[in-house]
């Protein structure tokens, strides 16, 4: 395939400065800043686990460094961000909200059981739900849930999402667009309204069709990737390969692609045109599991040559690196793994382990990564680091 040449180290910095990983933190990051990081990923993955703090807030500290979360909260009032499916349960850009329509048009395909049971077994909720956030909404889950409590009361047994028959109603809505998220309550609670209230119009020039939509959305995950392999095009917003391997060919034709040989990369690749390699990469940064830069697992590997997975859901004694581990970025590599918690009743950031990576100055990587904790428990408002500065022993290779 001719095209690009790129050198392992040149698509890492390709890659780094397409998710904004490669400059600089701004010295006092602006409402400007956090919308910028936004509109450069396009989205940022939602979770609910809080260990260390909200998932999706995560990626602003890796390239912003300490800011005010209340921007974000301003950027969410404002509807320059809104929830909907899209590479997982996620906050996007109002045009990403738009252009994932086909997901939300075909549950049957898109939605998982509970959810598309819920318009079939319980068509009454569901009439009934929508009417209820008609009159009441925004309104939560748990509101919701009184209204029903007498017919389809919640079972509070067993393990999983447990949802109820009315909150399942209340999703189903929510996937296939009825209803939309008016913002979240201090217990990270959805308030559900419907959507005509919440979501803004589709920006002007949007596609219309489906095979639009994919291309767009093909070339937003090629410029927040740099450069990319179609299952990594494809995993960004999670459309289907093949539809993303057409509008590979379109964006091609138009110019908006080139073919790329990335070295050691066994499967072809895509450079956005307009990508630029930056001469360094000055990260410092610690990156949760959802990270755009880091959730597309194989990526990962292929870019950064190390192995890494989520072990929360993985039972304690199969857990191999701990339960929220964290990779650390220094320069255009890895560096380290940490797995942290804060313990917000001790006031501590607490480093429960701590990897260097292979061939890594342990000094040098911990001295920049107690900085980096330093910045991350300031603004967590903690008031120290509970870390012995050892390195635990790494795990054989062969469990990663």
């Amino acid at each position: 395939m001719s095209g690009d040449r790129l050198s392992l180290a040149q698509a890492r910095r390709l890659a780094l400065g397409a998710q904004g990983l490669a400059r600089p933190r701004p010295a006092q990051p602006s409402y400007r800043d956090v919308t910028r990081v936004v509109d450069r990923l396009g989205l940022v993955q939602i979770d609910s686990v809080n260990i260390v703090e909200r998932a999706h807030l995560l990626p602003f500290f890796s390239r912003l460094g300490p800011f005010d979360r209340g921007l974000f909260d301003r950027a969410l009032e404002r509807r320059r961000v809104l929830e909907t499916w899209a590479h997982e349960a996620s906050f996007v850009r109002p045009d990403v909200y738009h252009l994932v329509e086909w997901r939300r048009r075909d549950v049957a395909r898109y939605a998982w059981g509970s959810m598309r049971r819920a318009a079939t077994d319980h068509a009454d909720v569901v009439a009934r739900v929508r009417d209820l956030v008609t009159e009441h909404g925004p309104v939560t889950a748990s509101v919701i849930q009184t209204f029903f409590e007498a017919t389809h009361p919640r079972r509070k047994t067993g393990w999983g999402w447990n949802w109820s028959v009315a909150k399942a109603a209340l999703e189903y809505l929510f996937f296939t667009g009825e209803l939309a998220s008016a913002g979240r309550t201090a217990g990270f609670e959805r308030r559900y309204d419907l959507a005509e209230r919440v979501v803004p119009p589709a920006p002007p020039g949007l596609p219309e069709d489906d095979a639009g939509r994919y291309r767009a959305l093909t070339a937003l995950a090629a410029r927040a990737q740099g450069v990319a392999t179609a299952a990594d095009l494809a995993d960004y917003f999670r459309v289907r390969l093949p539809a993303v391997r057409t509008a590979i060919r379109e964006l091609v034709e138009a110019g908006e692609l080139v073919p790329a040989t990335v070295e050691g990369w066994k499967r072809p690749a895509w450079r956005c045109v307009g990508a630029v390699v930056p001469r360094t990469v000055a990260a410092r940064a610690l990156v949760v599991a959802f990270d755009p830069v880091v959730f597309t697992r194989p990526r990962v590997e292929a870019l950064f040559g190390v192995k890494f997975r989520l072990e929360y859901y993985v039972p304690r004694e199969q857990r191999v690196w701990g339960y929220f581990v964290m990779p650390f970025l220094l320069g255009d590599h890895v560096a380290a793994r940490v797995d942290l918690k804060a313990d917000r009743a001790a006031s501590r950031l607490v480093v429960q382990a701590a990897y260097v990576e292979p061939g890594e100055d342990e000094r040098h990587v911990a001295a920049e990564l107690g900085a980096e904790l330093a910045d991350l428990a300031t603004w967590l408002g903690l008031s120290e680091v509970s870390w012995n500065g050892r390195w635990t022993q790494r795990p054989d290779s062969s469990d990663t």
